[in-house]
Order: C-alpha cells, then structure tokens, then sequence
C-alpha cells in the first residue's frame, strides 16, 4: 500500500479497546517481563493465517543474533500461563531457534478486547495483503456495531449507497438506527452512536482509507473465485491483477491465466495483452456446443488412437468405461 500505516499507539487503542467496569480496574503490567517461551499459548481466533517464507527467514536469523528487539503482547490465562495477543512472528521465531524465554508486555484483557488488539496489530503489518486486511477491519467492524459479518457488509452497501444518492450518510436528519439507539431516545442526557458514525470512526482511527473506498474497491475482491481468491490471500499477486484475471470466465482458461501469471510474473499490462488474445480467440472459434457432434466424435476417435493412452493401463480402463457406455446407448437405439 502506498499510504504508510500508524503506529499501534494508546490513542489508536482507546477507540477500539471498550473500557468495561469488569477490565477498567485491573491491573495492566506496562514494564517489560520475560516468561518461559513454553508457557504462551496460540489464541483460537489467530486473524494472520499466511507467512511470506522468505521475510520469516529474515526476522529469524534477526533473532538469533540480536534477540527479539520488541516485546510479545500476552494476557493471562491462568497463573503462570499466558496467551499471545500480538507478535506471532517473533513469538513462531523464538520457537525455531528454541529460545528459553522471551520479552513480553502482559495486559489485562477480555477475550473481545483481546482478539481486537489482535485485529489491529495484524492491520499495522507493511506486507498485509488486501484480502486479509479486507476480512480484518469486517472483523472489527462485527466486534463494534456487535454483528456477525454478512450484516456489516450489507450495512456499509446501504451507506454506500445512501452517499451515491447524494443522500450524505453524516447528514443528522438521515440517520441508520440501531436498536440499543432506539432504546435510548427517550432519555436526553444518552447519547449512543448511529452505526454509521461507529463506521466512520473506525476507519478515521485506522488511517488505512475511507469507508467508500473500502466498499468500492475491497468488499468485491470477497466475490472472487475462489482459485484467484485463495493466491491473492497468500500475497502471489496483487489485487489488479486478480481483478483483472477474474473477468476470464472460462474456468481452464482462467486457471492456465493464473498459473502463468504466477510463474512468469506477468504486468498488468501482459495480463490485459492475454485476456484480449483470449477473447478474439473466443469470438472466431466455434464453441463446442456449435461444432456438430457427429464431427466432435470423429475427430476424438482420430485423436484418441494417436496418443499414449493404449500404454497406461489406468487409462484404458477409464476409456473401457466410456465404450461401454457407448455401447449400451447404443443397444438402447437399436
């Protein structure tokens, strides 16, 4: 991304970190404290699912020489037993090269407050790729307005298209409801959020982009093949060229545009050069539905005695199959 991203500071954490009576009176450890490696456990929620295997390499032999420079954020879990909340990098280096006990900050954090910070350290990473950072901020946003995903999607496209009707989502006299708002509109002295403004303050305090760009241009990339969608996860390619290999909508075609993308590290510009060779292919050659099958059967029994298929005996009885099939329809016109 070309927009450098904020520093995780305690002003980004009080928006996101919601300061209940149960978490505001207890204790939070801000010095620095080393711990058995041994005794951090992985969370069930872990929103980082991929490593670039060179860069962990990296941060790797970093650690063997120098140690690890910034602390493990964790939390309590029992006595002596602690989660990992951020640092999973460091936290997976430590373990390779067997490190005996690690620098960690330990704060006091429900399971919510917990996976949010986790949310956002993940947000901050400079190789974050736009699908996992799509999929992170929904997360956050789910926490926030307190919906499952699908419902915050459909949320930001009705803002979004609210704003594209000129009707501006910020105008007070238009405003999305919830329902603990409407629960509280009899009382004066309670002021509670529309879920637009918690939208609007969300992405104002992550820095990353506005909430428009995010619905125009993230939110489709979750609509991609899943093929095209699962390679942009793991950081092989960039989102305009997954959007661009997306519009081949023959499968095979796609798939083969994909591997060669991948391999070849294609521009954009020779992925577009492909996809136009592709369709001027499309528009002169007949498709199969159109070549009569009649000929489509004499060719495949040209074609089929000329291969290697007679030498793989898998093979043949894949194509016994198919004679014989052949032969029962055959039976059945007689």
């Amino acid at each position: 991304m070309s927009q450098k991203r904020k520093s995780l500071d305690e002003g980004a954490l009080e928006f996101f970190i919601s300061k209940t009576p149960q978490s505001a009176n207890l204790p939070t450890t801000k010095a620095d404290n080393s711990v058995p490696l041994e005794s951090i456990r992985l969370p069930k929620q872990q929103p980082r699912h991929y490593f670039d295997l060179h860069k962990m390499q990296q941060l790797i032999a970093s650690v063997k020489e120098h140690g690890i420079l910034e602390p493990l954020l964790v939390r309590t879990v029992s006595e002596g037993q602690y989660e990992l909340v951020a640092g999973e990098r460091r936290y997976r280096a430590a373990q390779e090269i067997k490190l005996a006990d690690v620098p960690v900050v330990i704060r006091s954090l429900s399971d919510e407050e917990a996976l949010q910070l986790a949310l956002i350290e993940n947000l901050q990473r400079e190789d974050l790729n736009p699908v996992e950072e799509t999929e992170g901020i929904l997360q956050l946003l789910g926490i926030k307005l307190d919906q499952p995903v699908q419902k915050v999607i459909s949320h930001l496209y009705r803002m979004y298209n609210e704003v594209k009707g000129n009707i501006s989502a910020s105008n007070p006299n238009i405003r999305v409801r919830n329902e603990k708002e409407d629960s509280a509109t009899s009382n004066p002295n309670v002021r509670v959020k529309t879920e637009s403004q918690i939208v609007q303050a969300l992405f104002d305090s992550l820095g990353l982009m506005t909430w428009e760009s995010f619905v125009k241009n993230r939110l489709p990339l979750l609509n991609l093949p899943d093929d095209i969608l699962e390679t942009l996860r793991r950081g092989e390619i960039a989102y305009t060229k997954a959007t661009a290999i997306a519009r081949v909508k023959n499968e095979l075609q796609r798939q083969s545009l994909l591997k060669r993308v991948i391999n070849e590290h294609l521009s954009l510009a020779q992925i577009r050069e492909q996809i136009k060779k592709l369709n001027e292919r499309e528009a002169v050659t007949p498709s199969s539905q159109e070549v009569p099958l009649k000929n489509r059967i004499d060719k495949a029994y040209q074609a089929i005695k000329k291969t290697k298929i007679w030498n793989d005996p898998q093979k043949q009885k894949r194509l016994e199959k198919l004679v014989s099939a052949m032969e029962a329809l055959i039976n059945e016109s007689n």
